[in-house]
């Protein structure tokens, strides 16, 4: 049987993807039985053969595996495509802009065995340069947007524990950080994986609320760590935030119901509206709040078939 299925997506981050696998390899132990499963989410030709290529050279020595989408699915659409090929007790998805420091995957495993209450979580990650990034975060709501994040850990700092805070012992959240998800399979697929609805952003805290709906909680573990080069296969643009209030108003409305979601949005609309007065380039993200942040406006619906080389 397989332990661990681990899935990792490449979108025209060839060189990311390839340092990924090497730091998997370098750092997993030997005594478990692991399946890697690299998904190209419709790449270019350049990036895509680059990837198959180095697959190719390997492929005889470690059990992995290439899919390839002619279409750029998505965050949830390419792990999802990855899933399908997945036999393992556990699923691994690891964001292929991240090198392991520490044998990531023998530590997760060694503590979900012991702990069938927690359905998802996550090494420490620290960026390049040794910073911490938040592993645990809380939920998305419209108090925490209005409000940020250090005022749910001010006024209630048993609920909302402090994110960049180096813990040393296991510690709960209310979600784990997209970049490094470790499930126990069967956790997983009870709540059907990711929503595809969702192109970009907001998938762990959609994931995540739906696990604690089955009383299964997130938690970081913080004898495992890994770097991550955050955000270095998504160039930022306006394109690219208009996809994350896309994305977070989704979340809400689906969680949390019409009044939350109406408030969020209400706030937002204001606020880009002051934005684009100042920066016009922020027009179309305050048009797209007009119109109520629907699916349709979506980078998903956007995306070009390539080839399949």
């Amino acid at each position: 049987m397989v332990d661990i299925s681990i899935i990792i997506i490449n979108y025209n981050s060839e060189d990311y993807t390839v340092n990924c696998i090497k730091s998997l390899f370098e750092h997993t132990s030997t005594t478990l039985k692991c399946q890697y499963i690299i998904v190209d989410n419709g790449s270019t030709k350049k990036s895509y053969l680059h990837v198959k290529n180095y697959i190719d050279s390997i492929a005889k020595e470690h059990p992995i595996t290439l899919v390839r989408s002619n279409i750029n699915t998505g965050f949830g659409g390419g792990n999802m495509l990855g899933v399908q090929h997945a036999k393992g007790q556990y699923l691994a998805f690891v964001n292929n802009d991240t090198v392991l420091e520490s044998d990531c995957l023998v530590v997760l495993k060694k503590f979900m065995d012991t702990r069938p209450d927690v359905g998802v979580c996550g090494p420490q990650a620290f960026t390049d340069d040794k910073k911490i990034l938040p592993t645990i975060d809380h939920f998305a709501s419209p108090v925490r947007e209005i409000f940020g994040r250090s005022f749910l850990e001010t006024i209630q700092p048993k609920k909302y524990p402090k994110r960049k805070r180096l813990y040393s012992t296991p510690q709960q959240g209310q979600f784990i950080a997209g970049s490094f998800m470790f499930f126990r399979a069967s956790d997983f697929n009870t709540i059907g994986g990711f929503d595809t609805n969702i192109f970009l952003y907001y998938e762990e805290t959609d994931t995540c609320r739906r696990l604690a709906k089955l009383n299964k909680s997130a938690y970081l573990v913080p004898e495992a760590s890994f770097i991550h080069y955050h955000g270095a296969s998504t160039e930022k643009s306006v394109a690219i935030k208009t996809e994350l209030k896309i994305s977070l108003l989704y979340v809400v409305r689906k969680h949390q119901g019409l009044i939350p979601f109406y408030i969020l949005l209400t706030f937002l609309q204001v606020r880009y509206f002051i934005s684009s007065l100042v920066k016009p380039k922020y027009w179309s993200l305050f048009y797209t709040l007009f119109l109520q942040a629907p699916l349709t406006r979506s980078l998903k619906h956007k995306q070009q078939i390539t080839p399949i080389y």
